[in-house]
């Protein structure tokens, strides 16, 4: 879906309900009487279900609503988004249904930038805001490394290799020849799109941001995260665990526990 061009285009994404009807994006969150709703978007490769075991650890009153990307998941036929700033374009407007309650972004690695660029998205086209961007495993935009050589460029073997060293994929899907045939160009596109992403400065944003790590990450170092804070004239945490970029599936009890703390304080200002 591409970003409106018009005003009148424009005014349309205020109406959900034609969005409702057609997005793929996202499931109807299962859960009412909720207060907040936590949209998250999956790292590199991941899919919705990334996030399909969280509720139960959530604060009560947050309803947990992932974003389905094309090329995985239930959008599996469809062809992966090679530029981040595209996916931004095509993800803003087919969220527009889920933010006429309170609502906040978390996303890791890949899914931060989208997250960040996704909120940023909002402001230049309207009035929504989310609450709080909770950020994982990622680099500040203004101050990313790229890949020498690219990752999504190598050789297979290299980069299976490469995805073996992020520990973040399943080792059964990548000893299992039919399972890579699937995922390895989802892999290399998103991969591809974080390469040629493209930090635009902007004003600061004016909400919280709450920033989480790894502390053996080699890939977001735990020293870069607090750089972070230059994205926001609002509140700002960074929280370290101990591990690599995949922290949030080593230290899985101690990341949610501190999440949930982060999202019940920050509802509480």
């Amino acid at each position: 879906m591409p970003m409106p061009t018009s005003d009148a285009q424009r005014s349309s994404l205020t109406s959900p309900t034609p969005y409702a009807r057609r997005t793929p994006w996202f499931d109807p969150p299962a859960t009412r009487g909720h207060r907040l709703t936590l949209i998250c978007f999956p790292y590199a490769g991941g899919a919705a279900s990334a996030f399909r075991d969280w509720q139960p650890d959530l604060p009560g009153d947050v309803r947990l609503c992932p974003v389905h990307l094309p090329g995985r998941g239930k959008r599996f036929r469809e062809a992966p988004v090679r530029r981040l700033n595209d996916l931004v374009d095509m993800v803003g407007p087919a969220l527009i249904p889920l933010l006429d309650t309170p609502f906040a972004f978390f996303g890791h690695s890949m899914g931060a930038l989208l997250a960040f660029e996704v909120t940023r998205w909002l402001r230049r086209e309207g009035s929504w805001r989310p609450e709080g961007i909770y950020l994982s495993g990622s680099r500040p935009p203004d101050a990313r490394v790229l890949d020498d050589p690219p990752s999504h460029a190598l050789p297979e073997t290299e980069f299976i290799a490469r995805l073996r060293e992020l520990n973040g994929t399943p080792v059964e899907l990548l000893d299992d020849a039919e399972a890579r045939a699937l995922l390895i160009p989802v892999l290399r596109a998103d991969f591809e799109s974080v390469h040629h992403y493209e930090y635009i400065p902007e004003a600061p944003l004016a909400i919280p941001i709450y920033v989480y790590g790894g502390l053996r990450d080699a890939i977001a170092p735990a020293e870069a995260l607090t750089n972070w804070s230059r994205q926001t004239t609002g509140p700002f945490a960074c929280h370290h665990f101990n591990g690599g970029h995949f922290y949030i599936q080593e230290c899985r009890a101690a990341f949610m526990e501190r999440l949930s703390v982060d999202l019940a304080r920050n509802q509480a200002r």
